[in-house]
């Protein structure tokens, strides 16, 4: 059984990772039980510097359908990301002063716990996204030259 729970492939294609960082994560009962299920998308979701604070919005965890009847789930709520007070200076005197963002990666579990990978980003231009894409494609027909395949055209 794999440890990760969900992974934001989007993110590595939209912007420039510079630096990661872990945060564990503020869950209810219902949120973990779904996690537990892998049912979790983090393509739309970002994390917001409030008050000192980091909290993850729009990442969508999906209720299920065996949930207590005496809450209310909301799959999108704001959730609030634990990390040491350092770290969060850290994040945000680069998100203020440099112009990054920072966006959630992957989610996975940890000892038991549900973390989140988080990184400092840089958007992309359009060029640097192909540019990207051309470099992957390359790589991985350098590979299957070296292994002894061809490449139709």
């Amino acid at each position: 059984m794999s440890s990760t729970i969900a992974l934001n492939r989007e993110a590595k294609h939209e912007y420039f990772i510079e630096e990661r960082f872990e945060a564990g994560m503020v869950l209810q009962g219902w949120e973990v039980k779904s996690l537990r299920a892998g049912r979790l998308n983090l393509k739309d979701s970002y994390v917001l510097v409030k008050g000192g604070e980091l909290w993850l919005l729009g990442a969508h965890i999906s209720p299920l359908p065996t949930a207590s009847t005496h809450i209310n789930p909301d799959p999108t709520r704001t959730r609030k990301l634990l990390m040491h007070k350092e770290e969060i200076n850290r994040l945000i005197g680069s998100v203020e002063r440099k112009g990054f963002t920072v966006v959630p990666l992957a989610m996975y579990w940890k000892q038991g716990r549900a973390k989140v990978e988080i990184a400092l980003v840089k958007g992309k231009q359009e060029h640097d996204k192909r540019a990207t894409l051309k470099e992957r494609e390359w790589q991985r027909d350098k590979a299957r030259i070296l292994k002894g395949g061809t490449r139709d055209a």
